[in-house]
């Protein structure tokens, strides 16, 4: 991991924020931690691939759900 750190900043729906609360303060990790585990897990496998499309479309179908329904509920 290098020296230089980004920010992500997100709106979350209550269920969402209280599963990664809940779930880093059960396992002793923070949800910084947990976001850079799972950011570094999707780095290997677009390495490993050479289409990002080819992976992790369960997780792509869900966005795009969800990017739906805010966008009609006017983005709340």
């Amino acid at each position: 991991m290098g020296s230089i750190r980004e920010a992500i900043h997100a709106y979350l729906s209550e269920e969402a924020h209280g599963a990664f609360m809940a779930f880093a303060e059960e396992n002793g990790v923070s949800v910084t931690g947990l976001l850079e585990s799972l950011g570094l897990e999707l780095s290997i496998e677009l390495g490993m691939s050479s289409d990002a499309t080819d992976i992790r479309q369960d997780w792509v179908k869900r966005g795009r759900k969800i990017d739906a329904a805010r966008r009609r509920r006017g983005g709340k």
